[in-house]
């Protein structure tokens, strides 16, 4: 690269010399680069690839002017920012490789958890079969006072639990089945909600519900969505524990 550039600067300058006159640049050189580079400038509004800057190299190699050539520093800072678009497209392909594949790998992983228990937040609470309904209420503050509220798919509240003041940390939740009256509930989904008075004032804590992990399934954005029983989905990330 370096001697053909003082190649053409000694023909130009020899020419020049010979004639006694300046020589005038081919017709139509600055002609085919300004074409070059008004398609390139069309396209710079969905980005530049790597093709797109190698045929702009390439046709200011060809139509450079004998009598001003490129000079060599030019050639070395712009061979330099193709190698590093070229790195960069590399990079990126290698990189989205990398992530589907991982989250094919987490896919799979995440079916090692059906059949597990998680706590899942605002999930429905199943009762079925008799087995009493576990659960959690984070109280990061603690409490003065709580209590719970069983309230069935009309929208009626069934059972009602008044708790003491509660210590900071999860307060764990038990239902039995049984409502007010001391009768067992018909099997189906229930609502369980919390009300709390932390530092005087009124609070409604989430309810974490104990479900059983029935599927797992991923959406376009790669987002691992475990189903549990309940007909509920939440993300993986929003579990706060697992248990056999």
């Amino acid at each position: 690269m370096m001697s053909l550039t003082t190649n053409n600067s000694l023909n130009a300058a020899a020419a020049v010399s010979n004639s006694g006159s300046k020589l005038k640049a081919p017709a139509g050189i600055k002609t085919t680069v300004d074409a070059a580079n008004e398609t390139l400038v069309a396209k710079a509004g969905s980005g530049m690839g790597q093709k797109d800057f190698l045929l702009l190299f390439t046709t200011q190699l060809k139509s450079q002017d004998p009598l001003d050539p490129v000079k060599n520093e030019a050639f070395v800072a712009q061979l330099a920012q193709f190698s590093q678009l070229e790195a960069t497209t590399t990079m990126s392909e290698t990189l989205k490789t990398y992530v589907e594949s991982m989250s094919g790998e987490r896919m799979m992983s995440s079916t090692n958890m059906i059949g597990k228990t998680v706590a899942v937040p605002n999930a429905p609470a199943l009762y079925m079969d008799g087995k009493p309904v576990k659960g959690l209420i984070p109280l990061p503050e603690g409490a003065s006072g709580l209590q719970l509220q069983v309230i069935n798919d009309k929208g009626n509240v069934i059972a009602t639990q008044i708790l003491g003041p509660q210590q900071a940390g999860d307060v764990p939740l038990y239902w039995d089945g049984s409502d007010d009256t001391g009768n067992q509930v018909p099997d189906g989904l229930y609502t369980i909600t919390a009300s709390a008075v932390v530092q005087g004032k009124n609070t409604n804590p989430i309810v974490s519900i104990h479900s059983t992990v029935t599927g797992v399934n991923q959406t376009p954005d790669k987002t691992i969505m475990l189903e549990v029983a309940g007909g509920k989905s939440v993300k993986l990330t929003d579990v706060q524990r697992i248990g056999g």
